[in-house]
């Protein structure tokens, strides 16, 4: 039998769910966008995000997206699409992930076999309420090279180096960013329009030598 351990506003935690019924509960949510589950090894969570969590992370992947297309890259991005190994007995929704580097390896797939297919290149995690189960832990297991973790505070670009993630001030995935220009430009979100901070980021990018604001 299924035990709820706590609710915690926006998070319920269960034990003991089988697999199957992670897969289950995975297709009859599948179009709940409201509803993000999170299994290891039995264990669920079911997260409800809440209106901050969702401006920051649309927010963060616009900065993705805008630093690719200034520096021609290829993007292929997954959103928060769940990424599953049976093997492992785990699977995960990002708030974002995107390939990069590895972008031409799946360019044109709309089915994705983890087990075969190499792991999304960056994920994108707003953490403002703190999850209950060690979500780096997943992301390692299933081999996502590099996590941005935003608290509402702070940011954090982890790098998977040997099984582990080690927290980094540049990216490896965009080097040219790196947490203290990303900490700028989020901290000054909401208070000027959205647009007009995405042009001065794009304009950074074209002079990457000048400090931003």
């Amino acid at each position: 039998m299924n035990k709820t351990l706590f609710k915690p506003k926006n998070r319920t935690l269960l034990t003991g769910v089988r697999w199957e019924t992670y897969q289950a509960l995975l297709l009859d949510l599948a179009e709940n966008p409201s509803k993000r589950l999170t299994y290891n090894q039995g264990i669920l969570e079911i997260a409800t995000p809440l209106p901050e969590h969702e401006i920051n992370k649309g927010f963060l992947g616009r900065l993705v997206q805008t630093t690719t297309e200034v520096l021609g890259l290829e993007i292929l991005s997954l959103c928060s699409t769940t990424l599953i190994r049976e093997d492992l007995q785990k699977g995960i929704e990002p708030d974002e992930c995107y390939y990069i580097t590895n972008e031409a390896l799946v360019r044109g797939k709309i089915k994705f076999d983890f087990n075969i297919d190499p792991a999304p290149d960056l994920a994108i995690e707003i953490d403002i309420t703190s999850s209950s189960l060690n979500r780096l832990t997943i992301y390692a297991a299933l081999g996502i090279g590099e996590i941005w973790r935003f608290d509402g505070e702070d940011l954090f670009i982890y790098c998977l180096q040997e099984g582990s993630y080690q927290a980094q001030e540049q990216s490896n995935v965009l080097p040219i960013l790196s947490k203290s220009v990303m900490l700028k430009f989020l901290k000054r979100r909401g208070g000027i329009g959205e647009n007009t901070l995405l042009r001065e980021f794009r304009q950074w990018l074209q002079n990457p030598e000048i400090s931003p604001k």
